[in-house]
């Protein structure tokens, strides 16, 4: 049987990752969180005390950091050097550490070695900012999922309501969070995040997660 590999690419809260972990669902695929590899990264450097802007310092924190995915009754972990992180790179200091740390080629080349080896070996279906553009580039289907920086600030918004994680933010502070990372995804050097020329675009500012979903694998038949 051939390898498919079906690159989903976005801004934040665009339901991407959602959106990949349903598809990889239904089309018995493994689901690869390439942001969840920058997030471990992340939160490593503010464990070390390490400034995620500082290149000098990042580069040989990678020489002895191991990130990898791990199968636990049907869900995928992530590990960071052997612990399991999948809870802890969820907050929005890791997040933001995620979205700086990625701007800096040293990060981007090791983790795109460990990307472009489970997709060699394995049908997956990878969701991330530059995954058919530039880790995946001659992927069976890329596609671009996205909304507006209105409809994808309410989502995290109501998600941070409901974690219990807002920390007195405003509907208007965290519109101005994501349009940051936006800008920083958008503006940085290597791997920038943009549509790949033959991907097939969805606007998921008025769909649900299903109708998304099915928007991309009608795509797909």
């Amino acid at each position: 049987m051939s390898i498919m590999n079906i690159a989903i690419d976005g801004p934040s809260s665009a339901g991407k990752s959602t959106i990949a972990k349903r598809i990889a669902k239904r089309l018995n695929l493994t689901y690869v969180d390439t942001g969840a590899m920058y997030r471990a990264l992340g939160l490593k450097a503010i464990r070390l005390g390490i400034s995620p802007e500082d290149g000098g310092s990042v580069s040989p924190m990678l020489e002895n950091t191991n990130v990898c995915f791990k199968n636990v009754d049907g869900e995928q972990r992530i590990l960071l050097d052997g612990e399991d992180v999948s809870e802890l790179i969820r907050t929005e200091e890791v997040s933001n550490a995620a979205s700086v740390i990625s701007t800096h080629a040293c990060v981007r080349e090791r983790l795109l070695e460990l990307q472009r080896e489970i997709a060699r070996n394995t049908s997956t279906v990878m969701d991330g900012r530059d995954i058919g553009t530039v880790v995946l580039p001659d992927a069976t289907y890329k596609f671009f999922v996205t909304a507006s920086a209105e409809v994808r600030a309410r989502r995290r918004y109501l998600e941070y309501e409901q974690k219990g994680i807002l920390d007195g933010r405003s509907f208007e502070q965290v519109l101005a969070e994501i349009k940051a990372r936006d800008h920083r995804d958008m503006t940085r050097e290597f791997a920038p995040l943009r549509p790949a020329e033959d991907c097939v675009m969805i606007d998921t500012s008025d769909m649900d997660i299903d109708t998304a979903v099915n928007a991309l694998l009608e795509a797909i038949d």
